[in-house]
This record gives structure tokens, sequence and C-alpha cells, in this order.
């Protein structure tokens, strides 16, 4: 039986332009998923763009995407096999970024105003476009259909060899078509529920495949999850406890979804009824307006103050009135791992902890960090620390900013 302090819930409203799906766990916010109708999100999103300008400096191409947007596409981002499905012959001799090989230059690879498959990898972040690939993926809860590979690759979190060669083995009788990345919560879920999900995850890419022999370019083949979507796939094997929805087509939208990809979760779907607002059973409207401020008093006493540059973050712990550093730190590396996933920071990391007494310590830290950030579902590493004692981490850009999407 789940106790109060892991039990999950799943808050899904839609407030004004927003539409907010928090998780709680044990009734604290954990992570946060927001689509703002004015400011749109292209994270994930599958389009039939055109070349618009090869970008030879860049090894690179800007693909136009519609609607006054441009993306680059590296190089090394090229796929023949995307290629062919948007209508473009004559493959390159090998493919880009071999190993061993040299990097093929892309005006060898695309030309202007040629067609090309492409999914948004991240989105546009102050000057910079969104960014391209071809290896187009379509996430699920246990499994992620790359339908350009042809492998099925294993999560290392599943064990060691022999027990993900085992799992591997098991998935080749379950899934349709080529080309699977197995998450870490399929280890536990029934054959059922990863059939249902491969099939649902090909008839997306299948759908896809056959828009894109139609009409015209810069088109959009299909949109990436929205906010409630990413939360449930994000969350992988952990089932949450209850699904809360306070907006009726926010509800049959989200059951629609459950139907095809997730049916363990339809029982767990439940329509709020105003009053009070569902977000104001958990104060989430005040839990969210703290995530702009720069300043988070740590549970044990201490603060983090976190700032953004154009360039990188940076993050200074305070010991306030504590004195133990070893103690502060610690508080402040799990309290960071849940403000970078909150306000959805991207790009290069540095955080400044209280100074240290010794090398252990400092050793300590950086394992509790590295910990700390193991669950984020967006790849982050922590790289260690600087001469100056400052630490290094990075964690990939992906959709907007929470600043960005929350100011007026």
């Amino acid at each position: 039986m789940t106790g109060s302090i892991t039990r999950r819930e799943l808050l899904v409203d839609r407030d004004g332009p927003l539409t907010r799906a928090a998780l709680l766990a044990g009734g604290r916010l954990t992570d946060l998923h927001i689509d703002h109708a004015g400011r749109p999100s292209l994270l994930g999103s599958i389009i039939l763009g055109r070349v618009e300008r090869i970008a030879t400096g860049l090894n690179g191409a800007f693909i136009d995407l519609g609607n006054g947007v441009s993306g680059l596409l590296p190089a090394a981002d090229v796929r023949q096999q995307a290629l062919d499905l948007a209508g473009t012959a004559a493959a390159p001799p090998r493919s880009p970024g071999r190993p061993g090989g040299k990097p093929l230059q892309i005006g060898t690879l695309l030309r202007t105003g040629q067609p090309v498959i492409v999914q948004v990898k991240a989105d546009a972040a102050g000057a910079k476009g969104p960014s391209l690939t071809m290896d187009v993926t379509l996430p699920g809860r246990f499994l992620v259909h790359a339908p350009l590979g042809r492998d099925i690759a294993v999560s290392k979190r599943l064990g060691s060899g022999p027990e993900r060669a085992a799992l591997a083995g098991r998935l080749e009788g379950l899934v349709t078509g080529a080309g699977w990345i197995v998450r870490a919560g399929a280890g536990t879920a029934d054959d059922g529920l990863l059939a249902a999900e491969s099939e649902a995850l090909h008839l997306q890419w299948r759908a896809v495949r056959d828009g894109a022999g139609s009409g015209s370019a810069p088109r959009l083949l299909r949109s990436g999850p929205d906010a409630a979507t990413r939360a449930l796939i994000e969350l992988g094997g952990a089932t949450p406890d209850a699904i809360l929805v306070d907006d009726g087509p926010l509800l049959s939208t989200l059951r629609s979804w459950c139907n095809g990809h997730a049916p363990d979760l339809l029982g767990r779907i439940e329509a709020h009824k105003a009053p009070p607002r569902l977000f104001d059973l958990r104060d989430l409207d005040s839990a969210i307006a703290a995530l702009l401020d720069p300043r988070i008093p740590l549970p044990l006493g201490g603060s983090l103050v976190i700032e953004r540059t154009e360039a990188l973050t940076v993050v200074d712990v305070n010991a306030g009135e504590r004195g133990n550093p070893l103690d502060v730190n610690l508080d402040a590396a799990a309290e960071i791992a849940r403000q970078l996933r909150l306000r959805n920071v991207g790009g290069i990391v540095v955080v400044d902890f209280v100074n240290m007494r010794g090398r252990g310590d400092a050793e300590r830290i950086l394992a509790a960090l590295a910990r700390a950030v193991e669950d984020d579902p967006v790849q982050t590493q922590v790289y260690g620390m600087s001469k100056l004692g400052l630490v290094e981490l990075t964690r990939a850009r992906r959709g907007t900013p929470l600043s960005a999407l929350l100011q007026p």
C-alpha cells in the first residue's frame, strides 16, 4: 500500500493561456510542465521542412519550419533514411559523423530548397533558433520508438549485461517495427502494456511517414507531447496514484491518450469539480510564483541564489547561521537538482558551494549532487570541481525556461 509520504499526484488545469501539469510527491511539487497558448513550444515536433540556407561555416543548414521560424540542422544529424522519406534522391557515400571517418560537409548532403524531415530537439533560446535533428524519436512511458534505427537498445539503469540482454530478447517478441529504446520503467511493466505502447508509437510513426509523402513543405507532421502527456511520459514506470483534471477538454484529451498509450492509468483519472480551484488545494500558485524568485530557502537553513545570464546559470549557496558547511551543502545539492528541473534550466550551470574543510567533504558533495540529478529526465552531467572551487555541470536545453513562459 502506498504511504502518504510517497503518494504521487498529477494535477492538470487550465489557467488563462496556460495549461499546467504539476506532479506532487508526498504533497511537494517535484515536476512542472507548462504550455503557453501565446508562446507555443516546438519541442518534439516533427516537421517537413525546407532547406533555407546552407551554412558552410557552421557545417549545417538552416531549415524553414514554417510561420517564419527556422532552425539549425548540423551535418552530423543528417540521415539518409529521413531524406528518402521526404523524396530526396542520391545517398551520400557514407553516414555523417562515422567513427574514424572525416565528417561530411553539409554542402555534399543537402541543397537549398530541398524538403527534409526534421524533429525539434530544443526550442529557440535567446537569439538562437530551434535545434534540429533527423534522428526522429517518439517517446512513451516505457519505450522510445526510433524508427530510423534498427536495434533494441536497453537503458543502462536496467541491470547488468545478461539482464539487459534478456530484456532485449523479451522485447523482440513484443514490439512492432524496428528501432526501439527500452526505458528503465520497462523492467517492471507487463507484456501487455509494452505491446500496447509499442503499437501506439508505431502507428504514430506510420502517420508521420504517410503524411510526409503528400503536401508541400514546410508543414507540421506531428506536434510534440502536450504538458500533461509530457508529465506522464517522464514519469515512466513511476505510476501516479491519482490524476486530477479540472478542465473538460483536457480531461477528454488525456483519457484519449491513455486509452491508446497507457490503459492502466485510465482508472486513476478523475475530474475535479470546482470550487475550490484544483491548484488551490495544494497552494500550487504560490509554489510556482516562488520559482521566479532568485532566492530559495533551504529546508534546514541557509539559502540558494540562482541567477541566469546569457551564457550560463550561476547558483550561490549561502550558509546562513547554521555554521556546518557540509550539512548546508548536502541540503543544497538536493534542492539544486529540484530547482533545475522545476525552472527548466538548460545549458552550463556553475555552483559556488559553501567553502569546505577538506577534499573528502568536496567528494561527498559531488557524489550527492550526482545522485540528486540521476532521476532528471533531461540529460544532466556533473563534471566536477574547478581549481576555484566551483562545481560545473550541464543540463540539456529542452523547452522554454519557466521564467520565459511566465513573464508578462
